[in-house]
């Protein structure tokens, strides 16, 4: 598209007040990691930053939402190919790229419920719909309501309200009198992965799970429902994945091995012996089918924490019977990634890797394709450089990854196929749900945690000033609401250095994890949020998306900027820009907080002061790195130390893995096994805590100091 005069016209006035500022300011205008950021560079920083185009932006999330693209679907594959052609488009090496996928799709699903007199309460699912006021919800192509991953299952049984499900809601009902073995568990959701509930009910022997969306969660008791407002109605449900994505994602058939449409089928596990895949059923409702089933169940009354937002008082049951019937199809199903790449020229194996998945439950305007209108924001902005003449200095490669609703499948098996070549990867940048609303947050490895915070600073805001100063203004005040000592602070707070933008940790859930968790390459997720009620649901579309998410598309704008100079200046910095200072004080945070965990379990036996000395001594070489990378000896010794500080982090892999979950390699972060989405910083150490088990927490508490003991002996070869 012809870029008007008045356009090139104040993209030229802020190049020259970006000059300006980088002749001014101490230290200089950008990223850390140039040896000289010179004028050249604040320029080319410029020139990307105007290309993404919000208007353009708009016209992508449309035409990818115009239908439902469940993975593997004929329409998933048309949105690969319009992916495709965008990064043609701009001048990136393109190829779509097939792997296979152990997929469920329901032939039938019937939940019936009856109280204890008889009387039939409810059947369901009931379809999703709004009357007469939603333009999509008719489309015959609408996905079924449905868990992937499920099992088939026809189950009749009693039913017990289980709360959120958390390991404590099961301790509850056990205090007071209630066996979910061979019952139905009725689950909120909030407060843990879907899949974990699963598994805890699998744990507790419960015959099936049904999962249901409360309206004090996400509901009217936010506020509007949609088509009034941005939260949930009445029959909307959240569907979703239950797969056991802690254990290990992606195939379930192919743990480890890229899932390659030639791989021979005795490389592939039966799918009974595949511990990701959940062996009892589940199936997600709306608060409209559930709310009949809540208000007829008798027993006890529900503790009052665990009481919703529907107008009656909640039991934990019996008093209600219910029918579930799952008929579910297996079947290996193709795939589509879309890999977009430009080779560099100085380091031409060190990867700059940034993806966002395309595949969704139905429409997916916020999750995900909000990520990819960005992400194509971001290729149109390089391809803009690139025909300028610009070469990056690393290899850049831009993924569109299929199949991440279902399990992180298509980043996965992509991961698994290039794990050699990945092995050189300098870091990878995910977006997922891009734009929800308008309040820019990141999570990200510690050394990158600066990195992220340069780059907002350098990225206008729709609200004036940068996305750094907006971002910090919201935390600031969202931090003078808090209350609670400092102890009833999570460890990313007590690990947040000075009074900074405070940046979260990486768990699961997106497709960041097969890259940091399993290989060990540092690794970044943004997104801007809002108000967001209609997740995995058919009207998280586009329709939704203009009237309640960003109906100028200007975050749209904003994220492919951030987005896209994350890229950008991790492929052109001189040396890497990893803050290790940083890492070294996160992790002696963490390991004193589980220390005084430990001690309040009555575990005084466990010895932190091993670990603890590694960790000193991380820091204490860091910032002799630090110095290093701030003054490196010579252009010739560029690549070797760019190499040592790569393998920093994948120093904390430990080949054995987690106990019960190999794939999970990293002794930093990892999804919790009880949590799924939310990170749980040294893993190892703190669930066996959790689990009061000291053999095993000692022995993880030696795999942890030998992993630091490792970081800190590159570190040192660094700091010679």
């Amino acid at each position: 598209m012809t870029r008007s005069r008045p356009a090139f016209l104040l993209a030229a006035l802020l190049v020259s007040a970006v000059l300006f500022l980088a002749a001014q300011s101490t230290p200089p205008y950008g990223v850390f990691g140039y040896r000289d950021f010179a004028a050249e560079q604040a320029q080319t920083d410029q020139t990307f930053l105007a290309v993404p185009d919000a208007k353009l932006a708009g016209e992508e999330l449309k035409t990818l939402t115009a239908e439902p693209h469940v993975a593997g679907s004929p329409q998933d594959y048309k949105t690969a190919q319009y992916v495709a052609s965008k990064f043609k488009e701009a001048g990136l090496d393109t190829q779509i790229v097939e792997y296979k996928a152990w997929l469920n799709t329901p032939t039938e699903t019937r939940v019936q419920a009856w109280d204890s007199d008889g009387k039939l309460l409810m059947t369901g699912p009931t379809p999703e719909h709004i009357d007469g006021k939603e333009p999509f919800q008719n489309n015959p192509n609408v996905t079924a309501i449905f868990n992937g991953s499920s099992p088939s299952g026809d189950i009749t049984a009693q039913v017990v309200y289980g709360n959120y499900c958390r390991p404590e809601d099961y301790d509850k009902l056990a205090e007071i009198g209630i066996d979910v073995k061979g019952k139905i568990v009725l689950c909120r959701y909030g407060g843990n992965f879907r899949g974990v509930k699963v598994y805890i009910a699998q744990q507790r022997q419960a015959a099936g799970v049904l999962i249901y969306s409360d309206p004090a969660d996400d509901g009217y008791y936010r506020g509007d429902p949609y088509p009034k407002g941005p939260w949930r109605p009445a029959t909307g449900v959240q569907r979703g994945s239950v797969q056991y994505l802690f254990k290990y994602p992606g195939d379930a058939l192919t743990p480890g091995i890229a899932s390659r449409p030639d791989l021979p089928a005795s490389k592939l596990l039966k799918p009974e012996d595949a511990a990701n895949l959940p062996k009892i059923p589940s199936e997600p409702l709306s608060y409209h089918d559930a709310a009949p089933i809540l208000e007829a169940l008798g027993g006890p009354d529900a503790p009052r924490e665990w009481q919703g937002a529907l107008p009656f008082t909640y039991h934990v049951g019996p008093g209600v019977k219910v029918h579930l019937l799952l008929k579910m199809d297996y079947q290996y199903q193709t795939i589509w990634d879309v890999t977009g790449s430009i080779p560099g020229t100085e380091f031409p194996d060190e990867w700059v890797v940034a993806g966002n998945h395309r595949d969704a439950w139905v429409y997916g305007a916020v999750d995900p394709n909000s990520g990819t209108a960005a992400m194509l924001e971001a290729v149109h902005g390089i391809g803009v450089l690139l025909q300028q003449g610009w070469k990056p200095k690393r290899r850049i490669v831009f993924c569109s990854w299929d199949a991440e609703e279902e399990g992180l499948i298509g980043s996965t098996e992509w991961v698994e196929d290039h794990a050699d070549q990945l092995a050189h990867a300098v870091a990878y940048f995910n977006t997922d749900v891009g734009v929800s609303g308008p309040n820019f947050d990141a999570a990200a490895v510690p050394s990158l945690k600066e990195f992220v915070r340069d780059v907002t600073k350098q990225v206008p805001s729709p609200k004036g000033g940068a996305v750094y100063d907006v971002w910090k203004k919201a935390q600031a005040e969202e931090a003078a609401h808090r209350r609670g000592p400092l102890e009833e602070h999570t460890a990313r707070d007590v690990a947040a250095i000075g009074h900074d933008v405070r940046i979260g940790d990486l768990g699961s859930g997106s497709d960041y994890t097969p890259f940091i968790q399993h290989l060990g390459v540092p690794s970044t997720d943004i997104g801007s949020n809002g108000p967001y009620g209609v997740y995995h649901s058919a009207f998280d579309d586009y329709a939704w998306f203009v009237q309640n998410a960003d109906p100028t598309f200007v975050y749209e704008q904003e994220m492919a900027r951030v987005f896209g100079l994350e890229v950008l200046n991790m492929a052109d910095t001189d040396i890497l820009p990893y803050d290790y200072v940083t890492y070294g004080r996160e992790i002696a945070a963490y390991l004193e907080a589980a220390q005084k965990k430990a001690q309040d379990a009555g575990m005084t036996a466990l010895d932190f002061s091993p670990a603890q000395a590694a960790a000193q001594k991380f820091i204490q070489f860091a910032e002799q790195v630090k110095e290093k990378q701030e003054h490196p000896a010579s252009d010739a010794s560029l690549a070797s130390l760019n190499a040592e500080l790569r393998d920093v982090e994948e120093d904390f892999l430990s080949e054995q893995g987690l106990p019960g979950r190999p794939w999970y390699k990293h002794t930093i972060y990892a999804p919790g096994e009880y949590t799924g989405y939310a990170a749980v910083v040294i893993p190892g150490v703190n669930e066996a805590i959790d689990a009061k088990d000291l053999s095993r927490a000692q022995a993880q508490m030696t795999a942890l100091t030998d992993a630091i003991t490792r970081a800190d002996a590159t570190l040192g070869d660094i700091a010679k």
